[in-house]
């Protein structure tokens, strides 16, 4: 019996040549993560994020301990007053109870998807996008509020005047990561709501999407840990 074309004639496979060859190399990445390569490139993403919200977050504590002058006290700068009493961390205990239970609602959504389940799942995840969304617009309104204090970048009348710069930044790349998140999330749902991966039988996309939001959550409960309890 003659070889096949693909191995020599020790029966030893060889590399294949021409298209063939390339196409070859190119899907070998797929074999080395024995994931698929959308899931093994979202968790590539998220280690790289991690070690900038990382870097963010320990230069943040430097700061915090080596200055000088009196860092303000979350429980009143954060503080709403209703009704003339002051309510401290009222708002970032919502916003927190929002993100918390999105990642709830993710979780859901990528059971009913494997289940092939697309509209449930879709509903949950335009559930899980309206947290996000009201997570954002409380965040915003929580600038709105330090910013019409005086709270600057780099000036802070409450304190330390790197207490601006570095809460600005901070939750402000946080939230920029949960307004991307939402787009996201909006633009799966639509299309899993529309039968695009029912064709595909591959729901898998919905499942990369929660890797990324349940990666958003896990970041605002340092930043909730480190900025607001500290």
């Amino acid at each position: 019996m003659n070889a096949p074309d693909y191995a020599s004639p020790d029966n030893v496979p060889i590399p294949a040549i021409g298209w063939r060859g390339l196409l070859a190399d190119w899907g070998s990445d797929g074999q080395a993560f024995r994931v698929s390569w959308g899931k093994a490139m979202m968790w590539i993403f998220l280690l790289s994020d991690t070690f900038v919200f990382s870097c963010f977050l320990i230069g943040y504590m430097t700061v915090r301990m080596t200055t000088t002058m009196a860092w303000p006290e979350p429980s009143e700068v954060f503080s709403l007053t209703i009704g003339g009493v002051q309510l401290p961390l009222l708002l970032i205990a919502i916003m927190t109870f929002a993100l918390i239970s999105s990642s709830g609602t993710m979780a859901m959504a990528v059971n009913f998807a494997y289940r092939r389940a697309r509209i449930p799942a879709a509903a949950l995840m335009f559930t899980t996008a309206a947290l996000g969304t009201a997570f954002v617009g409380m965040q915003a309104f929580e600038w709105s509020k330090l910013i019409a204090e005086g709270v600057r970048p780099w000036t802070n009348p409450m304190g330390a005047p790197q207490f601006g710069s570095a809460f600005f930044m901070i939750t402000g790349f946080h939230g920029l990561h949960v307004s991307a998140g939402v787009v996201y999330l909006l633009t799966v749902a639509v299309r899993l709501l529309r039968g695009h991966y029912e064709s595909r039988s591959n729901y898998q996309i919905v499942e990369i999407a929660g890797l990324y939001w349940h990666f958003v959550d896990l970041v605002w409960v340092f930043i909730f840990a480190l900025f607001y309890l500290w």
